[in-house]
């Protein structure tokens, strides 16, 4: 799937213009950190369509809302904070984006020192009817 991913990024064209693209990805990145750094994992999860796959790191597979709220209020509760996604590129059409980011967030280390976490993610994202972009996969290391 990784491979695919990643294979999906070079052979999609970018839409015409891709810098409106890239600030429509960027806009839903900064209010998915914003909701992620409030700590409310329902409101993460409402970022992802109904039927949305994510595939953490730790190789959980997590199905739709409920269970990535469920990921997220664990995550949160386990006092991870200050996330932040940084765009690599978008690749797309008028119904299907995909997106690759560097992210990280703040949390601590097994001695419980405070550290700063980071890697990539990928997201593949569902245009909605109002043009918004949900989280149809979402998957990261």
């Amino acid at each position: 799937m990784r491979h695919f991913l990643a294979a999906a990024l070079i052979a999609i064209p970018s839409a015409a213009g891709a810098g409106p693209l890239d600030d429509q990805v960027r806009a839903a990145y900064l209010a998915w950190d914003a909701a992620f750094n409030k700590g409310d994992a329902e409101a993460v999860a409402a970022f992802y369509t109904g039927d949305a796959s994510f595939l953490p790191a730790t190789h959980d597979i997590v199905q739709g809302p409920s269970g990535v709220e469920k990921f997220y209020s664990g995550l949160f509760a386990g006092g991870i904070t200050d996330h932040a996604l940084d765009l690599i590129r978008t690749a797309g059409d008028d119904k299907i984006v995909i997106a690759a980011a560097k992210w990280s967030a703040t949390g601590k280390d097994a001695a419980g020192k405070p550290t700063r976490f980071s890697g990539i993610a990928t997201h593949v994202f569902e245009r909605q009817p109002d043009g918004s972009l949900k989280l149809k996969l979402h998957t990261f290391n």
